[in-house]
């Protein structure tokens, strides 16, 4: 049985929620509020409920996911379009730390640049695996959970996803 959602329980998980919205949308913050939005309506609303077999955290990424996919099917906007504003809406410092020190603000964003490039080796699947496991702080069987694949397909990219990084990262060591 489904039943609606609390907004306070939705509320406690807006940040991470936003943040995976975010990686779903190309890094796109108005693609990704507008995804956000569908999603809470959905999950209040109760058009997608959930059904208490999961965390509710998995439960609402994988609505975000599935509604991001949608935005994209319906071709309402254009994966390139959504890189090009996210680049073009980024900060311009690497921390936001007025009066930082220039030599250690460019080592940081070389450091940054090179990181986001060995991510962007990684195939997509890989890649989503690693966000919500990093970055949201998912299991992988959660994360298995919101991509809707098997625990041990999620295992693997899991792991072969972190031995590329590894591999890719070990030239620029130094700077950690």
């Amino acid at each position: 049985m489904r039943s609606v959602t609390p907004i306070h329980e939705l509320e406690a998980l807006h940040e991470g929620a936003y943040g995976w919205s975010l990686h779903c949308c190309g890094k796109d913050p108005e693609a990704a509020k507008d995804v956000l939005q569908s999603s809470y309506a959905r999950v209040l609303s109760g058009t997608a409920g959930h059904r208490g077999d999961g965390s509710l955290r998995s439960f609402l990424f994988g609505v975000i996911r599935r509604v991001a996919l949608e935005e994209f099917r319906r071709g309402v906007r254009e994966r390139d379009g959504l890189r090009e504003r996210g680049r073009r809406s980024a900060p311009s410092s690497i921390d936001g730390r007025a009066g930082a020190d220039p030599i250690e603000n460019a080592e940081r964003e070389e450091l940054h640049r090179r990181i986001r490039a060995a991510l962007a080796t990684l195939s997509p699947r890989q890649q989503e695996i690693l966000h919500l496991t990093f970055y949201q702080g998912l299991t992988v069987e959660q994360s298995a959970d919101v991509l809707s694949i098997a625990v041990g397909s999620a295992r693997k990219h899991y792991e072969r996803g972190k031995d590329s990084l590894r591999h890719r990262c070990a030239s620029f060591a130094r700077y950690f």
